[in-house]
């Protein structure tokens, strides 16, 4: 890899992480530091689905940990809420069956994560089934991939993972740096597109989007392939107007 990509369009991705059916965020993927932004996932999601957004992400934090599919009711709403707005899902989802019952709720695309490492041949198998439609979760910390909603961390490099699964037909990457998920301390945009040019899948933006100048540095760092980011907390708290962001992309993509 190395060399420039073609520009895709860049996803603005406003996201809601489930837990105990609340829109929660935690800090640096703690299960012991959590913030409950609403008791509502759907209420949530309602206020997103007002702006003209082209994805929406969900974390089901239950099942990320567990394995355990316990928020579906909380799942539907969103969907519902979201209308025509694409949804992402990831947590839990570890088999082909896993990810067909999450089509089946009316999710648009399902991030595989835990199972890419432990049983690669799912996500093969489940993006054979679904073309484009399974998204390579990678969660790193100090460059390792972490599994079992963050608990574990395993010996692969990121950029190992990503290539495994370079011809397995995953429709991106999700890339997270754990240390700066949930800290509004900028996301981790070199070692994002370093990761981005190691592979030719379209590779998300996660963890720590803070302000605009994230939004700006992922946009410059386009032609590495870096396709979209992914906004939590740095919405909830203010720190990132969508309406801005949104309006921010689409002068860069005018640019082009």
């Amino acid at each position: 890899m190395g060399e420039a990509r073609e520009l895709r369009a860049f996803e603005v991705i406003p996201s809601i992480d489930i837990l105990d059916g609340q829109c929660v965020r935690l800090a640096q993927g703690s299960y012991a530091d959590v913030t409950v932004y609403a008791p509502d996932p759907a209420d949530a999601a309602r206020r997103w689905a007002a702006f003209p957004i082209r994805r929406f992400h969900v974390v089901d934090l239950d099942g990320a940990r567990d394995g355990v599919r316990t928020n579906e009711s909380a799942i539907r709403a969103i969907v519902r809420e979201m209308g025509d707005v694409p949804v992402q899902l990831g947590g839990g989802v570890r088999s082909v069956a896993d990810a067909e019952a999450a089509f089946a709720m009316g999710v648009d695309r399902v991030v595989m994560g835990t199972v890419a490492i432990k049983q690669p041949e799912v996500v093969r198998d489940a993006a054979k089934e679904f073309p484009q439609r399974i998204v390579l979760g990678i969660d790193a910390r100090d460059g390792r991939v972490a599994v079992e909603g963050w608990v574990d961390v395993s010996d692969m490099s990121a950029s190992d993972l990503a290539r495994r699964f370079e011809d397995a037909g995953v429709a991106a990457i999700v890339y997270t740096d754990i240390s700066r998920d949930g800290m509004l301390t900028g996301a981790n945009l070199d070692a994002t597109a370093a990761l981005a040019q190691s592979v030719d899948i379209p590779v998300i933006v996660s963890g720590g989007v803070a302000s605009l100048a994230d939004i700006e540095g992922s946009l410059a760092r386009r032609r590495s392939g870096i396709t979209g980011a992914i906004l939590g907390r740095s919405l909830y708290t203010g720190a990132v107007d969508l309406a801005e962001a949104l309006s921010l992309v689409e002068r860069t993509e005018g640019q082009d």
